[in-house]
């Protein structure tokens, strides 16, 4: 039996959508469906405080216990993603997010009272925790599979696709709570994340160099990112990164932000229903109009801040868009509240939380520049006081509205906004946190 000719290796071109990109498309739909997982209560609320009895300020408290949650599996989530890797990690957090967000419609089938209000409680506690992890670990993903120059980009389109969830959640609620029940509604929606995940656990990989679809020319591209994630990361980095001035920066800035995050996200649906007295329909669609807005403002932010940083620099490019977009939200938030005609506040409303968003790209990637190879880390960090702001407007907002004065609540958010531009001039993100890190390079490479 004669051998057979060994083939030489295949040296093939990259295909012209890189396997990157396909990564990437998961990513953006794990962010979308956190935000839709999240923002569903807030609709449904309408109808859950008369059928079971609940006060506006309880379901206040049940939207903290979620920030709660969220919050605390921050940076926690993100070390464990990058010492467990992001295939599993997304695997197995989705699985929990999709349990908790069945527990909200189910539960009232087997409890009542205190006891059903302490089991909501629970329940938005684990759907918070399940989901801390998504942001932190997607930031590692970014940092191993795309070249620096991107970084901005990537988190932005990503910010796109969880402001795109939050705004067709709205009308999707709304529209299958008119017909069939508010129980109806978040569980049925809940369903088809599960082939999100199948497909993730089939298809994602840590890294580029395990993935049997890219090419040797396509890791060319990437260089040595492709190979970046250090699964053991030390508790010497950790520290590190904890007192770092400027992700200590970056990071106070973020919860400045994101109490006019929350605030938009959160509290417009309520807001047009209560105060600007539009209908429940009209309000789920009126109430898009913020996040639809903020969807591009996101994708448009981190395409400028990749121009940007390539242009002037990482240091000055990524300050820019945070300095002239954030005042400009607090200006917004004030046309808001004192516009009288109601369709102009939904305009301003829009606008503002364009502007916000803006600086997902500037924010990630900057967080990411410092942190380096322990990007899911900093990213926990950087998304913990990001969610910080979160439990701050919570409970402010709940009670403010909850006694009709949401003027006061708006105008908090002015202040906010402001600190959070001038907290931008004292960060530097060419400063590695961990001694010895090389910088990235922003040079261009094929996309």
């Amino acid at each position: 039996m004669r051998d057979e000719p060994r083939a030489e290796p295949s040296v093939r071109s990259p295909p012209r959508v890189r396997v990157r990109w396909w990564i990437f498309l998961y990513l953006f739909g794990f962010g979308f469906v956190v935000y839709f997982q999240q923002r569903g209560i807030t609709v449904a609320s309408y109808q859950m405080m008369p059928q079971l009895h609940l006060t506006q300020e309880q379901i206040g408290w049940l939207l903290w216990w979620m920030l709660l949650g969220y919050t605390a599996l921050q940076f926690p989530g993100g070390v464990i993603g990058q010492r467990v890797g992001a295939r599993r990690t997304f695997v197995i957090i989705s699985l929990l997010a999709f349990a908790a967000t069945l527990g909200t419609p189910l539960l009232p089938l087997l409890l009542t009272g205190a006891a059903l209000f302490a089991a909501l409680l629970a329940t938005q506690l684990l759907l918070g925790a399940s989901q801390g992890p998504v942001f932190p670990v997607s930031a590692g993903v970014f940092e191993t599979w795309f070249p620096a120059r991107q970084w901005p980009l990537v988190q932005g389109l990503q910010s796109m696709g969880l402001q795109l969830g939050a705004a067709i959640t709205a009308p999707l609620i709304a529209s299958l709570m008119s017909s069939f029940g508010w129980q109806r509604a978040l569980a049925w929606s809940a369903l088809p994340v599960l082939a999100l995940i199948g497909g993730w656990a089939w298809y994602g990989r840590d890294t580029p160099r395990e993935h049997p679809a890219v090419t040797e020319a396509e890791l060319a591209e990437l260089g040595p990112v492709a190979e970046r994630v250090d699964h053991a990361i030390s508790w010497q980095r950790v520290w590190e990164l904890m007192r770092n001035r400027d992700v200590l920066a970056l990071t106070a800035s973020y919860i400045c932000m994101n109490y006019v995050f929350y605030l938009l996200a959160n509290w417009s649906f309520l807001y047009l229903v209560q105060e600007r007295h539009f209908t429940v329909l009209e309000s789920g669609w009126l109430a898009s109009t913020p996040p639809l807005a903020a969807a591009i403002g996101a994708g448009v932010g981190g395409q400028l801040a990749s121009v940007l940083g390539e242009r002037y620099g990482v240091r000055t490019g990524l300050r820019i868009i945070p300095l002239l977009s954030l005042p400009a939200a607090g200006v917004l938030q004030f046309a808001a509240v004192d516009a009288t005609n109601p369709y102009l506040a939904v305009v301003a409303l829009a606008l503002c939380f364009a502007a916000v968003e803006l600086n997902e790209g500037p924010y990630w990637a900057a967080i990411m520049h410092v942190g380096r190879s322990d990007a899911m880390a900093a990213g926990g960090l950087l998304n913990t006081g990001g969610n910080l702001g979160g439990l701050i407007c919570t409970p402010i907002v709940a009670y403010l509205s909850g006694h009709q004065a949401w003027t006061p609540a708006f105008l908090i958010g002015m202040g906010f906004a402001a600190v959070s531009a001038a907290l931008w001039l004292i960060v530097d993100p060419t400063r590695a946190a961990t001694p010895g890190a090389a910088p990235a390079s922003v040079a261009a490479a094929s996309s």
